[in-house]
């Protein structure tokens, strides 16, 4: 005949008595939402942290054109790069393209130490068109937290 194992014995009795309880299924979802809960929270937080830091943001620059609206011909654009307090950006490049006037080709300056590019171009329109428009682009200086993610103002081309 087999002696009683002690320990066998205290491990199947152990078994039998989780198998019946049903608090530890229950309590486990509630465990569960509460620890996604305050892990969420601690990662907005920590999130936060890092949006607050300078040297992973980025600034937005803008375009002002001088004149906004001009005519057909020969024509110079001053372009102030600002940034959103209004602070001009120096070495930034100056973009101006095609929209609905047309440029021969694509035209380019860089901001000088006031933050403006003087662009030489030549807008024209089509026939019995009474207006285009030119776009800008900028091209933020190199080194820099800088960004042209928006449209910029276009230059509106009128017929004279």
């Amino acid at each position: 005949m087999r002696e009683p194992n002690p320990t066998r014995n205290a491990h199947t009795a152990n078994r039998r008595s989780f198998r019946a309880d049903r608090r530890a299924i229950e309590g486990l979802p509630v465990r569960l939402v509460i620890a996604l809960v305050v892990g969420v929270a601690s990662l907005s937080v920590m999130m936060g942290m890092i949006g607050n830091i300078d040297g992973l943001a980025s600034t937005e620059l803008d375009a002002q054109p001088q004149p906004e609206v001009t005519t057909p011909g020969q024509q110079s654009l001053d372009v102030a790069v600002v940034d959103p307090d209004g602070a001009r950006v120096t070495d930034a490049t100056v973009i101006v393209r095609s929209g609905s006037a047309q440029i021969d080709g694509v035209a380019t300056a860089r901001t000088n130490s006031e933050g403006v590019a003087s662009v030489d171009v030549t807008p024209e329109l089509g026939p019995n068109q009474p207006d285009g428009t030119l776009s800008i682009d900028v091209k933020p200086p190199a080194g820099g937290d800088y960004v042209d993610d928006r449209e910029n103002t276009d230059v509106l081309v009128v017929a004279e």
